[in-house]
């Protein structure tokens, strides 16, 4: 299975890469500061354009990111960069949740509440061409039957068109969009995905063979996922350090 991962901007990958070839980028970049990520930055705009030539249509993009506090204020580099995204032609699919409940928050906390989330953007390249929901929500009602009624917008409403159908018949439901995950460690990276975000995007919005691209590799999770769900994978990263750190998860993994 193709595993490519290169030591380079992730601008200058995506430049020798042919327009409309990845099915799906999961990925989560350097933002607001919050980590060192050995004094790299990046061209925000110049990526979210090279994404939109890089991605079959109905390819996906999932960018996980949060904000800093400064000065009393969030940022808001997470709503701007997900409008900039529209802006360059993919729809905001789905605005997610990944909470994180072993998470210890640090901060004003006499002033605000803990901050134990970031955003997990799902963005489109026109109609969306793979979804494979997770099935493993526990329902209260198992073999529930459908009903009840649905508002149009002058505020009258209707019955809903799956009225009678039977759900939850071994007891489980499609996972909502909120996702509790324990963030993870990964020796020599101060930010790694959890294997199982990764994962469960990867299972989410691909199909065994796709392409998964992630722009900004870092301690080589999204890629040591896509290996082991049998992608394609290819992957940027700019730190020679975070490289061979990537390098080594995946092939001790194969």
């Amino acid at each position: 299975m193709l595993c490519i991962i290169k030591n380079e901007d992730c601008l200058a990958t995506m430049a020798k890469l042919p327009e409309g070839c990845v099915d799906l980028t999961v990925t989560s970049p350097p933002y607001d500061d919050l980590r060192t990520y050995k004094g790299y930055t990046f061209d925000f705009e110049s990526v979210a354009k090279a994404l939109y030539r890089v991605t079959k249509p109905g390819g996906v993009v999932v960018w996980v990111v949060g904000d800093a506090t400064i000065k009393g204020s969030e940022t808001g580099t997470s709503f701007r960069q997900a409008l900039y995204f529209k802006e360059v032609g993919f729809n905001i699919h789905d605005t997610m949740i990944y909470l994180k409940p072993g998470f210890s928050a640090v901060g004003a906390l006499a002033v605000r509440y803990a901050p134990v989330f970031e955003f997990m953007f799902v963005f489109t390249k026109g109609k969306m061409k793979t979804f494979n929901p997770l099935k493993d929500r526990i329902c209260k009602h198992k073999d529930s039957v459908l009903s009840g009624t649905i508002r149009n917008p002058d505020g009258t409403t209707k019955r809903m068109s799956g009225e009678g159908k039977v759900y939850a018949k071994d007891g489980l439901g499609h996972r909502y969009n909120v996702w509790e995950i324990n963030p993870q460690t990964v020796d020599g990276h101060p930010a790694p995905f959890p294997e199982s975000l990764a994962n469960d995007h990867i299972v989410s919005w691909s199909n065994e063979g796709d392409l998964v691209y992630d722009p900004f590799l870092g301690s080589g999770t999204t890629g040591l996922m896509a290996v082991l769900n049998k992608r394609r994978f290819i992957g940027s990263e700019i730190s020679a350090e975070y490289c061979a750190l990537a390098q080594k998860r995946i092939a001790d993994a194969s």
